[in-house]
């Protein structure tokens, strides 16, 4: 049987505000970014030669600018090894844990807002990494339930695509921590390896979509943190 396999692909460096917990800024990727994303493009390239995979020429997006320019550049660079032209679509699906009206704002800025709210507590030292702590205000989500968010995109993704005599890829390109959470909501990562492990700026982690509805890892390397990170887009 032919296999489908999703590569979950991380955004390049781009512009990120200082000091700002909030994975939902609008910025560019930085030339970095950018020569991150066509080393990427050609790993996977050269990855789905050696294993004769096909590319489904629809390429999955987050909305943010970042991780839509990283799609660019690997539509550009696979674009001989998929049946058609690839075209990108972007989901609000795809997006990094949102942290709602507190958007964009630095950590000092949110944490006078907390204090400033008798409704609520002090949020715990390590909530910015705390996979089911939730910021008590409109619109913020835990890093698990993104990652629910994301893991249903992929399985509702995966299933929709038709019967096919090739293995084939369909890339998503997103972020990091999002991807993280999925993978673990879909059996592929054990819940203490996420703080374990991070994602190299545009480097495919290849995760295959099963017949009986389950996945497992299939090539591409995670990242092994080296050491505590406050933030994990």
């Amino acid at each position: 049987m032919a296999r489908l396999i999703a590569a979950l692909i991380r955004h390049g460096d781009y512009r990120q505000l200082p000091d700002t917990p909030s994975a939902h800024q609008p910025y560019p990727l930085s030339s970095e970014g950018e020569n991150q994303a066509r080393a990427g493009a050609q790993l996977l390239h050269d990855m789905m030669v050696k294993n004769g995979w096909v590319l489904e020429p629809c390429i999955d997006s987050s909305r943010m600018l970042r991780a839509w320019q990283t799609a660019t550049i690997f539509a550009d660079r696979l674009a001989g090894l998929a049946s058609s032209t690839p075209v990108i679509k972007s989901y609000d699906e795809l997006a990094e844990r949102g942290v709602g009206c507190l958007a964009n704002l630095t950590l000092a800025q949110i944490e006078v807002i907390l204090r400033q709210d008798p409704r609520f507590p002090d949020p715990p030292a390590d909530w910015k990494v705390d996979s089911y702590y939730c910021l008590p205000l409109q619109g913020a989500e835990s890093l698990m339930q993104a990652g629910e968010r994301v893991a249903t995109h992929l399985v509702r993704s995966m299933a929709a695509l038709p019967p096919d005599e090739h293995d084939r890829v369909k890339i998503f390109t997103g972020h990091g921590a999002a991807f993280r959470h999925a993978a673990c909501h879909l059996g592929v990562l054990d819940f203490g390896q996420i703080r374990q492990l991070s994602m190299y700026h545009c480097q495919p982690v290849m995760i295959e979509y099963l017949s009986t509805g389950q996945w497992r890892h299939a090539a591409g390397e995670w990242k092994v943190r080296s050491g505590y990170s406050p933030f994990t887009d």
